[in-house]
């Protein structure tokens, strides 16, 4: 671990920043920066595909040139940016004054103004933050989350002949498969992901109260609203709002953070149910050579993957909640509460990826114990009670259920012999009884 690791304040960038690294292009300061020159080039390049007159000396053939600005945007790049914000004390300005230069060194300085020409400040940050947001989702975050549906489901493949006992309540309940109940989590997940991938990742582009003021009073020929769906959505791949204020709604992003925290919620009930069943001892784990489970109890192997994916899912969350119940309010045009908090969208998303990790960690680790399973199955025969009672109603025997609950409810064990000996003691045909007698524990688990 590095030195800088070991200073971390947030283990983000500490103890799991190997785990996060790939966020890293999307949502460090470093990447804010990058994206909002991105935005500040396309945006010049669109002015000048909108036929802007002062714009006409400008080779088209120079675009190339002013995307390599952005394409081959360096650290040393954002430092000299962050170095011009020490004076402007202004994080979007030093951009358009880094850019400016850039232009001089192009020989492009007479037409250098027309950067940020028109603009505020939520122009380029709230078509920069989104934009990072989708590149995130597409490289990392997806990726993510449908690798571990993939690994849930093949799992789910696996042990779909496995019979289970299901506990409803904590008690001994009809029969189940276990892989039945890893695909209740796939399709929970399935389904949110593709609810989440059909949200708009939305933008606001339109000046400072977002009516193109200035715009429309400089060049009033130019249909603004059309540029400006023009280059967010075709430019830029993004959703752009109608009517805005200086900022965004945020609506969608709320919407998109509350999709992830339903996420995160399948995962933590997915982890606590892991965690059970390896407490049940239905799991074992593969011991790796060397590792610690208790610095006390030696013989210790514990669950901690699942443990720690459900303390950073519910550190996710917690701010998920902030960031969904806080952006889409400000004062009246504009208040700057939402700056400070949208530059920490990346931090439940990162502690979100920890989480997916270490669940792909410990599922791999998952040793089925089939042994322990057929036990407790066998040691749990009343759970056949509901079977008999369902056969006996189709045939017409009355009161099946009270019969079988006078037999069940009991603090005496009721296995294979008690049952088959209230079989044997009802007044029904010989073939019938025979049916019942093949309904057993492990094959008494329905279909799916």
């Amino acid at each position: 671990m590095s030195k800088a690791s070991l200073l971390a304040i947030s283990p983000i960038d500490g103890r799991y920043a190997s785990k996060t690294e790939s966020l890293n292009e999307y949502f460090s300061e470093y990447a804010l920066i990058k994206f909002r020159v991105l935005i500040e080039i396309e945006y010049f390049i669109a002015l000048k595909e909108a036929n802007i007159p002062q714009l006409e000396s400008m080779n088209t053939e120079q675009f190339d040139v002013l995307r390599k600005i952005y394409e081959d945007f360096s650290i040393e790049d954002a430092e000299q940016i962050k170095t011009i914000e020490k004076t402007t004390n202004h994080d979007v300005k030093a951009v358009e004054y880094f850019l400016k230069e850039k232009f001089d060194q192009l020989q492009l300085g007479g037409i250098k103004e027309f950067i940020h020409f028109g603009l505020t400040s939520q122009d380029v940050n709230n078509t920069a933050f989104p934009l990072m947001l989708r590149n995130a989702d597409d490289h990392v975050c997806m990726p993510a989350i449908q690798e571990l549906t993939a690994q849930l489901q093949q799992l789910a493949e696996e042990w779909k002949d496995i019979p289970l006992l299901a506990r409803t309540h904590g008690q001994p309940a009809s029969p189940t498969k276990l892989g039945k109940e890893i695909m209740v989590f796939v399709e929970r997940l399935v389904n949110q992901v593709d609810l989440l991938t059909e949200l708009p990742i939305a933008a606001k582009f339109g000046g400072a109260t977002g009516n193109f003021n200035a715009h429309y009073l400089a060049f009033p020929a130019i249909d603004w609203i059309e540029f400006g769906n023009n280059f967010v959505e075709e430019k830029l791949g993004l959703y752009r709002y109608q009517y805005t204020t200086q900022i965004e709604h945020y609506d969608f992003l709320a919407a998109y953070f509350d999709n992830w925290k339903r996420i995160n919620t399948i995962l933590i009930d997915l982890c606590r149910d892991i965690w059970t069943y390896v407490s049940m001892d239905y799991f074992k784990q593969k011991i790796k050579k060397g590792e610690i489970g208790s610095s006390a109890m030696p013989h210790k192997v514990n669950p901690i993957d699942f443990e720690n994916a459900e303390g950073n899912l519910g550190i996710a969350n917690a701010i998920f909640e902030h960031l969904a119940g806080k952006l889409p309010i400000s004062r009246l045009q504009r208040d700057l509460t939402d700056s400070t908090v949208l530059r920490n969208i990346g931090v439940p998303i990162a502690h979100t990826l920890i989480a997916i990790q270490s669940m792909q960690k410990g599922l791999d680790k998952l040793l089925l114990n089939e042994e322990k399973i057929a036990e407790d199955l066998e040691n749990n025969w009343m759970v056949v009670a509901e079977a008999i009672q369902t056969v006996l109603r189709r045939e017409g025997v009355p009161n099946p259920y009270e019969q079988l609950k006078d037999l069940t409810r009991t603090n005496t064990k009721v296995g294979q012999n008690e049952i088959h000996g209230f079989i044997d003691g009802l007044s029904i045909a010989e073939e019938l009884k025979n049916e019942l007698k093949k309904i057993t524990p492990s094959n008494y688990v329905g279909v799916y």
